[in-house]
């Protein structure tokens, strides 16, 4: 699987009686098979205050390297597919409880994450081997 974009952001609200303003949109956009694909990952927007319950971040933006930041909301939809990669199917999901949200970043190996987003921004593309790189594995 070629990763080709990683990225995160706020929604806005589009009409005065609408909720948008409460949620956060994740994306990845990855080649599998010559065909280009999305995962839209949608969550409630609280979980960006308490990510360091259930993550080694303590503060956005969650690291930064060779003068770019990545934020939080920019894993997210990375992350969801590392853990469970029978999300490549799927071009939605919606995540609005805190206990389904934290499994996702149960036993990701977040040191190796800065791995797949130096790739991003030097050569516009990571190449994923196998997702089990990035899950820990018990001792």
């Amino acid at each position: 699987m070629l990763i080709k974009e990683c990225k995160g952001y706020e929604l806005e609200k589009a009409k005065s009686n609408t909720s948008e303003d409460f949620f956060n949109r994740s994306e990845l956009t990855f080649v599998e098979d010559g065909v280009e694909k999305t995962l839209h990952v949608l969550y409630v927007r609280y979980f960006e205050e308490i990510f360091p319950e259930f993550t080694p971040f303590n503060q956005d933006p969650v690291f930064a390297q060779d003068g770019y930041e990545v934020n939080f909301k920019d894993i997210v939809a990375l992350v969801c597919l590392l853990k469970n990669p029978g999300l490549r199917g799927r071009k939605r999901i919606y995540i609005n409880s805190k206990h389904e949200f934290a499994a996702y970043f149960q036993d990701v190996n977040f040191v190796k994450l800065p791995e797949i987003f130096a790739a991003l921004h030097q050569k516009n593309e990571y190449e994923l081997r196998s997702p089990l790189e990035f899950i820990l594995q018990p001792q």
